[in-house]
């Protein structure tokens, strides 16, 4: 029985393959959020610049990795690019989740930085552009620092969606802690342990960072109401 002591004794002396999975997931999670905050800075930025070409090729990144599904884009990546390259181009699994979660966050970001933009007053990019900065330079100077208050709760909340997606790395037998899970239950028949403490790993992981958001737009909403 799964609620049995026996089925947890089994569970905790396996514990080290589960650990092993989160910290896989661990890493999957760092590298397509650096991936995802550099790609969601870049489009949210030229989404809101006067370039047409530019705006639109925001738009059609933006558009893609919102209305397309996750598991669609890692079946693509893993097992499409080596057909199309005649097995020239062969991604691990890592590197897999990397580029798909981050491309797909980086669509969300994108969306977050271009409103967080777009709140700041048109006027200081025109005073900005009009006193001989660059238009790099006025995000970096002078409109992405202030929008940052505003875009930093949800932000956050896509970091902790950012993690809980990064399970969808199952679907290619990546090591991660969803597909370890998914295994060991279905080897051993066990299925309430592992995947409640798959939870409990995934919570002790998305719960601080989701936390810490929540303080930040409090304090956000006492600045703003002084």
């Amino acid at each position: 029985m799964s609620f049995s002591i026996s089925s947890w004794q089994a569970y905790f002396a396996d514990f080290g393959k589960f650990f092993q999975g989160f910290l896989f997931t661990l890493a999957i999670s760092i590298g397509a959020l650096t991936l995802a905050l550099l790609l969601g800075i870049f489009f949210g930025a030229i989404s809101t610049g006067k370039h047409k070409v530019l705006r639109s090729l925001a738009r059609i990144f933006v558009e893609f990795y919102q209305n397309t599904p996750l598991l669609v884009q890692f079946v693509i990546v893993f097992y499409g690019l080596p057909l199309v390259s005649n097995y020239t181009i062969m991604p691990s699994i890592y590197w897999t989740a990397v580029l798909c979660v981050g491309l797909y966050h980086g669509a969300y970001i994108a969306e977050v930085i271009r409103s967080g933009i777009q709140s700041i007053p048109r006027g200081q990019t025109e005073a900005a552009l009009s006193q001989g900065f660059t238009y790099v330079e006025t995000m970096r100077y002078i409109i992405l620092p202030q929008a940052f208050r505003i875009i930093l709760p949800p932000l956050i909340n896509q970091v902790v969606n950012l993690i809980k997606n990064t399970s969808t790395v199952a679907i290619i037998s990546g090591m991660d802690l969803m597909f370890v899970t998914k295994s060991w239950s279905a080897l051993n028949s066990n299925y309430i342990p592992a995947f409640a403490g798959a939870a409990l790993l995934y919570f002790l992981l998305c719960f601080p960072i989701a936390s810490w958001g929540r303080k930040v737009e409090e304090a956000n909403k006492q600045a703003y109401s002084i």
